[in-house]
């Protein structure tokens, strides 16, 4: 319903909001946005699903025009209506069914180096320019004006296609998959004596404006489903799971994956029981491919951020094109692979997602930048630009972050370490970004004794540096691996969907702490 100023009320939003409740499903989401024809149905103006709400190009242009009326050098407004559904079993009952909404906008104006923000759920012309002055405070200059117009940006080839829309998906048939997964998981071992189950899904637009004229609508999905349990044996009990996640529709969860699920997820915990300590020091370290990747997510690209060396925190503040680690060794983050959690199309300022080579030959090439970053350095923003929803700002954050393949081989890299420990599942972390100091703990591993996998091991904490221990990377296999998990990135209060990934490493020399003796 539209009000005489123009835009929704959040009381209409909330009877919206009341229909689309009770039907678990919100009509409009599945816009065709792979040609861009869809940005532009059923208006002339440029909007798309958010005319349906009131949007119009005039109250976007007159919101950026009060965002610089104190002189902010550029101005943006973020529209978002996502709705997520998530459900639980265990004990084999669902014990949790919410839907949760959410509708609003943020504007942001910046002035130098400064941003000012001001968010409302209200999408009225005058509750907007209200919080368009509240970030204009920011500034204190004369008047700029807004754009005169908008230039859509279509996005021409969608990294999450979907065929199937989750607002189409009702419980009744999301509800078999949890059944199914706690009858396998039960049945796979008589130890397993737990079971716990849950289901997430998500179908979010955001449309992100700006004071020189740009605008972008975008559909984002996203889904997960995770796996945990408890087993005993002998009187001792070990736990331990496996999750899965992707910006994708139900067509995900493939019975291949299914299956890999309930293996994986009995295997990591029911190993438990014949894991011995490992001893500790320092030592050869052996990172598995693939989830191993969290290592170089937290220690290192945290650290490659540009707020971080904008500001000087980051130990890599002065490191531009210097050596920072050895030449087969190569850092990407890529906003680009299809379907992966850490997907986006463009990033929440409006740019394009990419390919970024954060290391090249073993030399910094790049940090990871937003709009404000990339100005303060003289390059082009690397579609680094995140958000948590229309309640924040945007920051640079990663995307899907990974080391690419090396020259060696899995085999020859476990050969080549006499006495050390294999990495293959890491749990709770802490991270010094700044520095990059940091302590993991390994959920599952092994020893590696004489160059081969022996005993595995548990309760163990390595212990370092994340700039010394990618300079002490000196050997990296070709098998690199994009770990499939749920994984979230939090950063000064929000939290992003990210991947990540890395091929099997060896690290010269960390510290491994634990219960074991000094080895």
């Amino acid at each position: 319903m539209e009000t005489p100023q123009g835009g929704m009320t959040r009381r209409d939003m909330l009877g919206t909001s009341g229909m689309l409740l009770g039907a678990i499903t919100l009509p409009g989401l599945g816009l065709d946005l792979a040609g861009g024809a869809g940005m532009q149905a059923g208006t002339k103006s440029g909007i798309g699903y958010f005319a349906q709400f009131g949007v119009t190009e005039d109250l976007i242009r007159q919101t950026l025009s009060e965002a610089l009326s104190r002189g902010g050098d550029y101005a943006d407004v973020y529209f978002q209506h996502q709705v997520s559904n998530s459900l639980g079993l265990e004990d084999g009952i669902v014990n949790r069914a919410h839907t949760n909404m959410a509708l609003g906008v943020g504007v942001r104006v910046i002035k130098g180096d400064q941003t000012g923000y001001g968010y409302t759920e209200e999408l009225t012309l005058e509750t907007l320019k209200r919080t368009a002055r509240t970030a204009a405070a920011i500034a204190d200059g004369p008047a700029k004006p807004g754009p005169k117009g908008f230039r859509v940006q279509p996005i021409k080839a969608t990294r999450y296609p979907v065929a199937r829309p989750w607002e189409e998906i009702r419980p009744s048939e999301k509800l078999p998959y949890l059944i199914s997964l706690n009858e396998r998981m039960f049945a796979a071992d008589p130890r397993v004596k737990k079971v716990t189950v849950s289901f997430s899904d998500s179908s979010s637009v955001v449309l992100i404006a700006d004071s020189l004229g740009r605008l972008v609508e975008d559909v984002q999905p996203m889904t997960s489903l995770g796996l945990s349990c408890v087993a005993e044996q002998g009187g001792k009990r070990e736990s331990g799971g496996y999750n899965v996640a992707g910006r994708c529709d139900i067509g995900f969860y493939s019975a291949d994956r299914l299956e890999r699920m309930v293996r994986e997820a009995v295997a990591r915990t029911t190993i438990l029981f014949e894991a011995v300590q490992a001893p500790v020091g320092e030592m050869p370290v052996v990172l598995a491919a693939g989830a191993s990747g969290i290592l170089l997510h937290e220690a290192i690209g945290h650290g490659m951020e540009a707020d971080f060396n904008r500001k000087n925190i980051s130990i890599y503040s002065d490191k531009i094109g210097k050596p920072i680690a050895q030449k087969f060794v190569h850092i990407v983050d890529d906003g680009t692979q299809p379907g992966a959690r850490g997907a986006i199309n463009v990033d929440d300022e409006g740019n394009p997602a990419e390919k970024t080579m954060l290391v090249e030959d073993g030399i910094l090439k790049t940090y990871l930048h937003d709009s404000i970053s990339a100005r303060y350095y003289g390059v082009a923003p690397t579609g680094n630009g995140r958000r948590e929803g229309y309640q924040c700002a945007p920051m640079p954050r990663m995307r899907s972050t990974y080391m690419l393949p090396g020259p060696h081989h899995k085999d020859e890299i476990i050969a080549s370490v006499k006495k050390g420990i294999y990495c293959t599942n890491f749990t709770n972390g802490e991270v010094n970004i700044g520095a990059g100091d940091f302590t993991f703990y390994v959920k599952n591993g092994y020893l590696i004794e004489d160059g081969k996998l022996t005993r595995p091991i548990k309760d163990v904490n390595i212990i370092g540096n994340g700039p010394k221990v990618l300079e002490k990377v000196d050997m990296v296999a070709d098998d690199l691996l994009i770990d499939e998990g749920g994984w979230t990135c939090g950063k000064n209060g929000q939290s992003m969907p990210v991947s990540q990934g890395i091929p099997t490493v060896r690290v010269a020399s960390i510290t491994v702490g634990g219960r074991g003796t000094k080895g």
